[in-house]
C-alpha cells in the first residue's frame, strides 16, 4: 500500500496542473445535471440529417447563389431505403393463371402427377414394436412428469418395450442382398 500511495505523491508531482487552477469538481457534476437532456449543437461544417420523406430530392448547393441558370441535377437512387406501402411489393406478386393460348403445338400442357401406390398394410408384429418404441419413452415421461413412483414393473415395460420394439424393427429390416441389380447402371426410365 505504501508503494502505490508513493507511486501517486510521484504522479502529482510530475503533472502539475496547466493553468494552476483547481478542478472544481462539484461544479463539473452541476454543469453535467443542468445539461441533461439538451441536445448538443452540431460541429461547425457539418450537414443536419434529411428526414426520411426528402430523401429522393437532390441536394441543395452548399455554395449558394451561382452565376447563371441553375442545372437540375438528378435524383440519385435510393439504393437499399427503398420501402414499400403495407400490401405492395415483391412479395405480393401472383403469377397470372395460365390460359390455353400459352402453349404452342409442342407443348405437352399442365404435369399431373400419376396417383403414388398405397402404402403398403404393416402386420400386427411390426404395429406392437412401434408402439413399443414409442410408447415405452412416452410411459417413462409420464411417470417423471406426473411423479408416479418408479416400480419393476413401470421400468420394464418402459425400457423393455423400447429395447423390444427397436430389435424387432431392425431384424425385420429388409436387405439389398436380395436384388442383383447393377447399381452402377444409373437411373432407369
Amino acid at each position: 500500500m505504501a508503494e502505490h500511495d508513493s507511486d501517486r505523491d510521484n504522479r502529482e508531482e510530475r503533472e502539475p496542473d496547466e493553468q494552476g487552477v483547481p478542478f472544481d469538481e462539484d461544479a463539473a457534476w452541476r454543469a453535467i445535471v443542468a445539461g441533461y437532456g439538451t441536445e448538443p449543437p452540431d460541429p461547425p461544417g457539418s450537414k443536419p440529417f434529411k428526414p426520411v420523406e426528402d430523401l429522393a430530392l437532390p441536394e441543395p448547393d452548399a455554395t449558394g447563389d451561382r452565376d447563371g441558370p441553375a442545372e437540375p441535377r438528378a435524383a440519385r437512387p435510393l439504393g437499399s431505403s427503398v420501402s414499400f406501402a403495407p400490401g405492395v411489393g415483391p412479395r405480393d406478386h401472383v403469377a397470372p393463371e395460365p390460359s390455353e393460348d400459352d402453349f404452342d403445338a409442342d407443348d405437352e400442357g399442365h404435369f399431373v402427377p400419376p396417383e403414388p401406390p398405397p402404402l403398403p398394410v404393416a402386420d400386427a408384429s411390426a404395429k406392437f414394436a412401434w408402439l413399443g418404441v414409442v410408447g415405452g419413452p412416452i410411459l417413462m415421461l409420464l411417470a417423471v412428469v406426473l411423479g408416479w413412483d418408479m416400480t419393476w414393473w413401470l421400468a420394464t415395460v418402459g425400457i423393455g418395450g423400447f429395447l423390444g420394439g427397436f430389435a424387432t424393427l431392425v431384424m425385420r429390416m429388409r436387405t439389398d442382398d436380395d436384388e442383383d441389380d447393377d447399381p452402377g447402371r444409373g437411373a432407369v426410365v
